[in-house]
């Protein structure tokens, strides 16, 4: 098998919650690492022991425990937002990175439940201390308190979340440069300046403009 197509195997079997708690961005740069650079198997708490002989089939690996570093196997967690609690300030909208939360600024967010995939990334980002996790699947952890259709859709929403950051971060720095290009083609001084330093003089102003941007979203 080659590596792509090991990815792809190690990806799938993969429930992605897309947590990073593997400690790579995503399911799928923790599948293309085990393909490629011989990352361990045993890396992926939502999977628990049942993912791990999934892996292992996969890679021709022995069967290992779950690397405690990275977490513990548990039921499905299901994230509640305290509706009295909330102050609107999106940034739980911004780090779920299945679109499972509504709301708009300054105004009440709630989850839709059954797109949560208990990733716990909305977690740390509230200001306000006010999304918690409730247990969804009792005594039933790992792939047991998942299904590979959630898995599938999970993996569906991540990857229409990705291109919908991406396309708003591109717009975004396509709306600031052209409004960068329109104040400099008002500069009074720009007609006196030779084409190649009018044109120097205009690329420094834009990329500037779309540094301080990304700065921002950093």
């Amino acid at each position: 098998m080659t590596p792509a197509a090991l990815t792809d195997a190690l990806d799938a079997a993969l429930p992605q919650t897309q947590c990073t708690r593997c400690g790579f961005p995503d399911c799928r740069a923790y599948a293309r690492a085990m393909a490629e650079d011989g990352a361990p198997i045993n890396q992926c708490p939502p999977g628990g022991a049942e993912g791990i002989a999934r892996l292992a089939r996969l890679t021709a690996r022995p069967v290992i425990a779950l690397n405690s570093a990275n977490g513990h196997e548990g039921p499905r967690q299901l994230a509640v937002i305290d509706e009295g609690w909330c102050i609107g300030c999106t940034l739980c909208l911004k780090a779920c990175p299945v679109d499972c939360i509504v709301g708009g600024p300054k105004a009440m967010h709630t989850v839709i439940d059954e797109l949560c995939t208990g990733c716990e990334l909305c977690i740390p980002v509230c200001p306000v201390d006010c999304i918690s996790l409730v247990n969804v699947t009792g005594e039933r952890t790992g792939w047991d308190a998942w299904d590979p259709a959630s898995a599938e859709q999970a993996s569906e929403r991540y990857a229409f979340h990705r291109f919908r950051t991406d396309r708003d971060a591109r717009e975004h720095d396509e709306r600031l440069a052209a409004k960068a290009q329109a104040t400099l083609d008002e500069w009074p001084q720009a007609s006196k300046l030779t084409d190649e330093a009018q044109l120097e003089g205009k690329r420094a102003i834009v990329e500037a403009a779309v540094a301080r941007s990304r700065a921002r979203k950093g």
